[in-house]
Parts: C-alpha cells; structure tokens; sequence
C-alpha cells in the first residue's frame, strides 16, 4: 500500500512494489518523484524525516535527513548585515541539503534496488515532463516578479521563453534530469556493488560536481526577503563534512499503542505531549469534532506548542522525560480552563526555568491585522499544506508526504521538504534551488533553537509511525508546516481512539490553532486563533467562540493533505487513506 500527496508519486511507488521492491525503495522512488512534480513544496535542496519500521527488527528507527547551519552562518555574521531575523527567502538561509544524501542512505542500508532503477521515474518526469499542477502555476505566478527581476535562473526555468507555465501543460526540467543521469554514471563508476554505487553517488553529490556549483553559486549576491541583497554562508566544504544519520525515536505509550516520532530537534514530540496532556485530563478520548472535544484538544496544543519554543531544538539537552512524565502533564493540564487562553505558558520541567525568544515574546503579542505586512495576507492560515506564498518568496506551512507498507510489513512514513521553487534562486547547471530551513533558528543565543554553525534548526517535518505489540500498525503524515502535528493529532485520535477507519479519519472536518510563536519568517503569532473547516458546524463553531476563540472559517475542504497506511498483524490486511483536499493525493495497493 502507498499513499502520498501525488498521484504520480504514488504510482511510481506502486510499480517498485510491484517490481519486487520493498517499502523502502517504493518511498525514495516516490520521494525523488515528489521533488520534480510537487517542486513548490519540495526540491533536491531541501530535507526529508522518516520514521520507519523494518519487519525482521519492527523497533522504531528515525532517518534524519536535515542538514545544518553552514560553518559561516553566524549570529555575528548576520548582525553584521544588520539583521536581527534570518531571512524567510533566498541564500542567507540555506543549511546543507539534506534529502539527496538521506534518500540515498535509505536506499544503501534498508532497500533492495539499485541507483538507476530507483531514480529513472523522476529522471523520466523531469526529462519528458508532466502535467503542471495547478498550485504550481499559481506559485509561478505569484513570483513573477521576483523572478524576473531578481532571480533570473528561475525565471529561465520557471518562465521559459518568457511565459508563465500554463497549468496541465507538460512541463519538463532538463537540468535536474541531467543532474541526476550524472550522479547515476558517476556512482557506477566506483564498482559494481550496489552499495558502491550508492556511495559513489553520494559523494559526488556532497563532495563532487554538485557542492562544487553550489558552492560557487552560493557566492553570489541576489536580493532576499529582508530587502537587501546578501550571498550566502553555504559552502562545498560544508556539505562534505556532512551526512545524514540514523537515530532513536521519541515514543510514548497510548492506549496500547506505542507512537514513534522523531526527537525533540524537531517538533514530532508535541504529539507525544499533547497526548500525555489529555490523558492527564481523563480517561475519555476527546471528540476533535464536538466543541468541547476541539477546545480542550487546542488548548493542550497551547500548552505543548509553548512547551516546543521554549525547550525543543539542539541548542540544549532537552528534557523530553520530564516533558512527557504524567506529573509534569497533571500539573500542565490545571492549566485548561472553559475559556480560550490567549497566553504563551511554557512549563517548568525538572524545576528549570523556561526561556524563550525575545522575538517569539514580542510576536505573541502582535495583533493578527500585522500579518498582513509580510505579505501573505487574511488567507494565510487556510494553507491545505501546499504554500502560502507571498510575492517576495516567502513561504509558509507546506511540504509533500509519502507512506508505504509493504507485503512483508516494512513500514514507513516520510516527510520531504524545502528547496521549494520560490527559496531562493535556481542554481542553473543543476535545476533546483537551495532551502531556507535556517529561518527556523534565532539569532538571540542561549536559546534551545538558536543559531549555531553545525546545528540543526528545530524543523516542522514531523511524520508518525504507530506500533502495537512490537508490530508496525500505522504510518501517517501531512504537510502543512507548524499545524504538521495539530492535523495528524487529529486523525489519530479519530483514528485509533474512536475506531474510524483511515479513510473517514482524513474526510472528517478538521481545525487548527495559530496561538503560539510561528517556525517561519517573521516568526508572529496570533493569539487565540482557531481555523475551522466549515463543515465542523455552525452550532460547534458558535459555541467555540463563545468560549474564547478567535475563530476563523477557512472553508469546506481546505485543511490538511493527510496520508496514511495501516497494517493488521494478526491477519496481514493492508489499508490505505488518501486526502481528498487539494485534489492530489492518492492511495494504492493490491
């Protein structure tokens, strides 16, 4: 079974399973795919997160694809600039791309494959094209001006001959199909061994031709979102001195399950605290529809959101223990009254003393009429997970996903982003342009998420395994920036605790806080905003504002792009959901 956020990625991962792959070369399969047809909410600059389940060990693993900040990515190199925010857009906030090596890893130590077959349907795609999704026109569009004036290699890729791609049209990227034919030759060459040649690819991507454009096209001077023009801090020794890495997840024990999400450098624990949180409020599962059941679910979201400014990031050792323990969620959950809290109150764990960003402070406090000057716009958190974009290239909320399980019970759940079309300027000879992960960091020091050469920025890429007596039984995942977890919060507590199936889980109406410091640029908030489908119902959304909430209809069908796929152990049935919202999702098996 596959489901992801394309159709094509989806069948490209079908056809590996159906070749004899497993779920692991069926997701990098459709994870490459994702970057050439789904290019403004992923792209070979940016990084993926995988948490996954091997059926011969089913222990949880974490595949951590997230590069970090370049040697020269200082918070004194930025003050020089005079900057007290890293940039949403352009160079000034590139880490290391982390996808190409992380995909590649999976492939060497846990898929079956080799090099060419597994990267030939995004090499097909992006050299023979495919048809143009409509939310990548729109995205063109709404940076024609950038691109025209400023970024001029991706006006010559993303505007050829000076028209705006048409959507439906066939629209093809030869320069990443030649990128990627070349790191196929390149990795053949260095022996006959599939891990060889997965190698060999790997380090001419890190240390060969790629870096080396990279590092020359990152010296370059190109204007960004802060309104000034800046070069970048990535360099090809940078990328060489990297490589991405396996680690142990975080779980949490949950109605006889046991969910598996990545460590708190990343935001997956707030799930894994919410839950905590609502157990320590009673032993009912909280209907996410009924008005009751969404506010207290947003007001633990509240809570644990807090929690994730103030502690999370790899700035510090963080006290996930103490932030999962029953005690500290008992004396956390006091804190949910009848009314909607409009405060920011991260908690006290083990004793310390919470810090949070001066900024993240001052932006809690922002109206939410101030949102319009970054240039979003009102329409801002009606984000389905595909971006909200503003002129200037700024982005928010938005990513791809893709889940697989397999004949044998391998599992996976894979969350790619950044390197979005509209980052930063395309790097010609390659055909992609680099991520702005690093505006997820602070250049105040001292804090968990600060800026620090060779650290990883606290990333919203937060995708969910689910175990169930030493058995992967789930695998889940939405884009959709900081509401990843709120989404998928959601669908699991409709899912395994009120027994709905995968399918009407994801078509249930869904909503989402905005109250608490936002991951990217300019890091506002707004404080007791509650975004609801409108089909939660007009007496459920009356009753939450009379409670507090500042609620906001962002229409029908417009939240979230979940996926996901089950597995019963005892009879080996696989399921699978697609999210009908946005129109592209697709699920698949036999």
């Amino acid at each position: 079974m596959v489901s992801s956020t394309h159709w094509l990625a989806s069948a490209s991962a079908m056809a590996v399973l159906e070749g004899g792959g497993n779920a692991f070369d069926a997701a990098i399969a459709a994870g490459f795919v994702l970057q050439v047809v789904e290019p403004h909410l992923n792209g070979p600059g940016g990084e993926v997160q995988a948490v996954l389940s091997i059926a011969a060990d089913p222990r949880p693993r974490v595949l951590a694809g997230q590069g970090p900040a370049p040697a020269r990515a200082t918070a004194e190199h930025f003050g020089s600039l005079g900057l007290d925010l890293v940039p949403g857009a352009g160079l000034l906030a590139a880490t290391v791309p982390g996808a190409f090596d992380a995909w590649l890893m999976l492939l060497r130590d846990r898929g079956t494959m080799g090099l060419r077959p597994i990267l030939q349907f995004a090499i097909d795609y992006a050299d023979g094209g495919h048809p143009l999704g409509d939310r990548v026109a729109s995205t063109v569009r709404t940076v024609e001006g950038l691109f025209r004036e400023d970024w001029t290699s991706s006006a010559e890729l993303w505007i050829p001959n000076g028209r705006l791609p048409a959507v439906g049209a066939r629209f093809a990227n030869p320069a990443w199909a030649s990128t990627l034919r070349r790191l196929v030759r390149e990795g053949e060459a260095c022996g006959q061994g599939r891990e060889q040649q997965i190698d060999g690819a790997r380090r001419a991507w890190r240390e060969g031709f790629v870096a080396e454009a990279i590092d020359a096209f990152a010296r370059r001077t190109f204007p960004d979102s802060s309104g000034q023009c800046h070069s970048g801090a990535l360099t090809g020794a940078d990328m060489a001195q990297w490589s991405a890495s396996w680690e142990e997840p975080v779980t949490f024990a949950w109605r006889g399950f046991t969910v598996a999400k990545s460590g708190p450098w990343t935001q997956g624990p707030v799930m894994l605290q919410t839950l905590a949180l609502l157990d320590a409020l009673g032993s009912d599962v909280p209907d996410p529809g009924s008005a009751t059941g969404v506010h207290v679910v947003a007001e633990c979201l509240k809570l644990a959101l807090a929690d994730r400014e103030a502690w999370y990031g790899e700035g510090k050792e963080v006290p996930v223990g103490a932030l999962l323990s029953a005690p500290y969620n008992v004396e956390r959950a006091a804190l949910v009254s009848e009314h909607a809290s409009l405060e920011l109150r991260p908690g006290q764990p083990d004793g310390r003393s919470a810090r949070i960003a001066r900024k993240a402070r001052e932006g809690f406090e922002v109206e939410a009429a101030s949102l319009g000057r970054t240039g979003f716009g009102a329409d801002l958190a009606g984000s389905t997970g595909d971006p909200t974009v503003a002129p200037s290239g700024l982005t928010r909320g938005d990513t791809v996903h893709v889940d697989v399980v397999d004949r044998w019970g391998n599992m996976i759940s894979a969350t790619p982003s950044g390197g979005w079309l509209q980052s930063s300027p395309t790097v010609p000879e390659l055909g992609f342009c680099l991520g702005t992960r690093l505006q997820m960091t602070w250049l105040e020091q001292g804090l968990a998420s600060s800026l620090v050469p060779g650290r990883r920025p606290r990333t919203t890429l937060s995708p969910t395994l689910v175990m169930h007596d030493d058995s992967a039984v789930l695998a889940c995942g939405t884009p959709g920036g900081d509401q990843q977890d709120q989404w998928q919060l959601i669908f699991v507590l409709r899912h395994l605790g009120a027994g709905m199936a995968l399918q009407e889980a994801i078509d249930a109406p869904t909503w989402h806080t905005d109250s608490f410091p936002s991951s990217f640029y300019p890091r506002l908030a707004d404080p007791g905003r509650l975004v609801v489908e409108d089909r939660l119902g007009t007496d459920v959304i009356a009753a939450l504002a009379s409670r507090g909430h500042r609620v906001m209809r962002a229409g029908p069908w417009d939240l979230g792009r979940l996926c996901a796929v089950g597995r019963d152990p005892a009879s080996g049935l696989l399921s699978a959901g697609a999210n009908p919202r946005g129109m592209q999702g697709y699920a698949a098996g036999r």
